[in-house]
């Protein structure tokens, strides 16, 4: 049987365009893939007041009715909130949820709950919250660091002169979890060598998955450019279960 179409969803501060080396990768697979602009990211100009949780799972939910009306979610980071809200809201139209690097939720718990819930965030120090009290950005310093220590740097450029605002309040909703998302085959793949969201936190949000469902690659908190090929094979490893 053909993968089904696949969507990716990037995280915090970020924008359809991280993922400029991955899609190549998945087309020259046989994969149809997809990545979009969440609200308030990349060339989406929606004020940063009018992004929350509900409006990235209705944008998650457009694309994948443009694409077919069912999908593979990938969710980077942050996006592993928006990808969960969008499969508990349409089941059916979802085929499999893969977790990148990303937060797995807990019922109950935003996302800001879980990064406050771990005892080593590495991230922390490199927040900046902007004057608007609505968003917050990577201070310059520490974007290669956290992000791309390992990515070409080409890539470390081409990212930092496209970093943007993340909006707070995605961050800060809760989510419950239900039946309809537990129903959904997920899997999870962790980066070993992540700067951001430490492994071990990575390992204990996907320790009530299947253990052939987690996996890890070598990486960055950036696998899509600092190893598109590898993360590409695993992403089709993954599709073809």
């Amino acid at each position: 049987m053909p993968h089904p179409p696949l969507l990716l969803v990037h995280g915090s501060c970020h924008g359809a365009w991280c993922w400029r080396d991955l899609l190549p990768e998945l087309t020259a697979r046989g994969i149809a893939a997809r990545a979009i602009d969440l609200p308030g990211h990349g060339a989406d100009t929606r004020p940063l007041s009018e992004v929350t949780l509900d409006a990235y799972a209705e944008a998650i939910l457009a694309a994948a009715e443009d694409m077919g009306g069912r999908v593979a979610l990938l969710g980077h980071s942050m996006a592993g909130y928006p990808i969960t809200a969008a499969a508990q809201r349409a089941p059916g139209m979802i085929d499999k949820l893969i977790y990148l690097s990303a937060y797995l939720p807990e019922s109950g718990r935003s996302l800001s709950d879980m990064r406050a819930a771990w005892p080593e965030q590495p991230l922390m120090p490199a927040i900046r919250r902007r004057d608007d009290g609505l968003s917050f950005t990577i201070a310059e310093d520490w974007q290669p660091q956290v992000f791309y220590h390992d990515c070409p740097a080409e890539a470390v450029a081409f990212a930092r002169e496209n970093l943007g605002p993340q909006a707070i309040a995605p961050q800060a909703t809760p989510l419950d979890l239900t039946a309809a998302w537990e129903g959904i085959e997920s899997h999870y793949i962790v980066c070993a060598d992540d700067r951001t969201i430490p492994p071990d936190y990575q390992r204990y949000m996907a320790r009530n998955l299947p253990l052939e469902r987690v996996s890890e690659l070598q990486s960055s908190h950036s696998p899509f450019f600092a190893m598109p090929g590898a993360l590409a094979e695993r992403v089709v490893a993954i599709l073809g279960d």
